[in-house]
């Protein structure tokens, strides 16, 4: 009766799935579309029922990084709904908020670990073997690997669109020029199972069971930091929303902290402990 029919958030989903590239959600997205149902509307019914689902998560033991990515599924169909789709007159996805994960696990591989986890992987799994370099040469997540296509690549550089990442943010990052020509043939002729089976294979032979692929992002942020890169750097090349966030890695960055010091210049201030003590 002249009222816009209101939409579900399963609609959301599929809209959104239909009209942007969502490779670096996807294993979030199925289940949280099973969770809220067919009939949740998009609206406060759909901040009600992700916060029931985030305590359902917590209470079956989850990490707060798993419940996480899944509000943030929901946080992206509200987001859309009302900034581009007009189907809700309000930024109802900013009533969600993910908790920081309280100490989180964090591994970090050193260039000597890294070569030998390269060594690990037979070249008969190059492309898994290329993708898995360049987890730890770019801090790409899994799904952005993936999801990698020709236009993303200019110069030497990734250039993800909003769609593709995590943040809903657009993301520059360098790729070293040895890591270049890894690249030229996009996308990568492999699947997530063949990823993870090549995965496990690696860390098991170089005795390395406990490793999972995110802490190949974990290490490089470290390797940033030990280069002398700032935290908003970090920050920006990791995609993250704040700093607040990349402050998980700030002990890193206290590193040589001491040494700045002696990079300052040399002030000539003869006379100041005198003046001082007349004074």
């Amino acid at each position: 009766m002249g009222r816009e029919r209101r939409r579900t958030f399963l609609e959301g989903v599929k809209r959104w799935v239909d009209e942007y590239d969502v490779a670096s959600q996807a294993k979030a997205i199925r289940p949280v579309a099973a969770y809220m149902g067919e009939d949740v509307l998009i609206g406060q019914e759909t901040v009600d029922k992700a916060r029931e689902m985030a305590s359902h998560l917590r209470k079956a033991g989850r990490a707060q990084s798993t419940i996480n990515n899944h509000l943030q599924v929901v946080k992206r169909v509200l987001n859309l709904a009302y900034i581009e789709w007009g189907w809700i007159n309000q930024p109802l996805g900013d009533k969600i908020r993910k908790k920081t994960p309280k100490n989180e696990r964090h591994i970090y591989l050193n260039a000597a670990e890294l070569t030998l986890l390269m060594e690990a992987i037979p070249d008969a799994r190059a492309v898994d073997k290329k993708v898995i370099a360049l987890a730890a040469l770019t801090g790409l997540r899994q799904g952005e690997l993936l999801a990698l296509e020709p236009s993303n690549i200019h110069g030497g550089r990734i250039l993800l669109r909003p769609d593709q990442t995590k943040s809903g943010k657009a993301r520059v990052v360098p790729v070293p020029e040895d890591a270049r020509p890894w690249l030229h043939d996009l996308p990568f002729d492999t699947t997530y199972a063949r990823l993870r089976k090549t995965w496990e294979d690696a860390r098991k032979a170089m005795g390395r069971p406990d490793l999972r692929f995110h802490d190949l992002r974990h290490s490089y942020a470290s390797m940033l930091a030990q280069a002398g890169e700032s935290m908003t750097t970090v920050r920006d090349l990791l995609g993250h929303s704040s700093l607040i966030v990349t402050s998980r890695y700030s002990h890193m960055f206290e590193q040589g902290i001491d040494e700045i010091g002696a990079r300052l210049p040399r002030l000539n201030a003869t006379g100041c402990d005198q003046t001082a003590t007349k004074h």
